[in-house]
């Protein structure tokens, strides 16, 4: 099936990027330099020391399109370019997520993201010649609302928006938006059901977390 992106209004690679819309692109000289940069601060992210909140915090800013100060990003974190991830507020990304982040990326407050996870905003050509030879790719952005969490090795494709609180089942693959405050799982990711009053713990201390 033919993608129904507009492509007729001319735009520039960067405009294309952060534009908020879906586009289809020729991958190109500029592709590959925008990510050399995005690799080298990912490896400098990668290998800083987890004690050293200060540098850490440094390259989050060099790295990342918006920024908070509450924010942990584990080890051995990747992405595309990292300007397109924007973040609201505190957010958890666990061991070995990748952000694919050809489109534009937004992550809202309290967002925990399990290890191994991955947000792939790009989808490559369905003709192999297209794919291949000519390197045209499609891209769509996501957005993930305040208070999601994402299980461990889950998938979110392009054009996904998951709404507030909801949780995403380990190992789903998320192809369509899910609504808010909902449990969601599987390959294609659906939903199971509401979350309610009834699943809150039972727990002595609930004050909020403080850091």
């Amino acid at each position: 099936m033919a993608l129904a992106f507009n492509i007729t209004t001319p735009m520039t690679f960067i405009d294309k990027l952060t534009s908020n819309e879906p586009f289809i692109h020729k991958f190109d000289r500029d592709d590959k330099k925008l990510q050399s940069k995005a690799k080298r601060l990912c490896f400098e992210l990668n290998n800083s020391h987890p004690d050293d909140i200060e540098q850490r915090q440094t390259f989050y800013k060099e790295l990342f399109g918006t920024v908070t100060s509450f924010m942990n990003i584990e080890p051995h974190f990747r992405c595309d370019y990292g300007f397109n991830i924007h973040f609201k507020g505190f957010a958890l990304l666990n061991y070995n997520c990748v952000i694919l982040d050809t489109s534009a990326v937004h992550i809202g407050a309290n967002v925990m993201i399990g290890p191994g996870s991955v947000l792939a905003c790009v989808e490559h050509a369905i003709d192999p010649y297209q794919r291949s030879a000519v390197g045209l790719y499609a891209s769509s952005p996501i957005t993930l609302h305040d208070d999601v969490w994402l299980g461990a090795n889950t998938t979110v494709c392009g054009g996904v928006t998951i709404g507030e609180g909801s949780i995403i089942g380990a190992g789903s693959v998320v192809t369509k938006d899910i609504p808010a405050g909902v449990i969601a799982v599987g390959s294609p990711c659906k939903v199971m059901r509401t979350i309610t009053e009834q699943d809150k713990w039972e727990y002595h201390d609930l004050s909020p977390l403080a850091f």
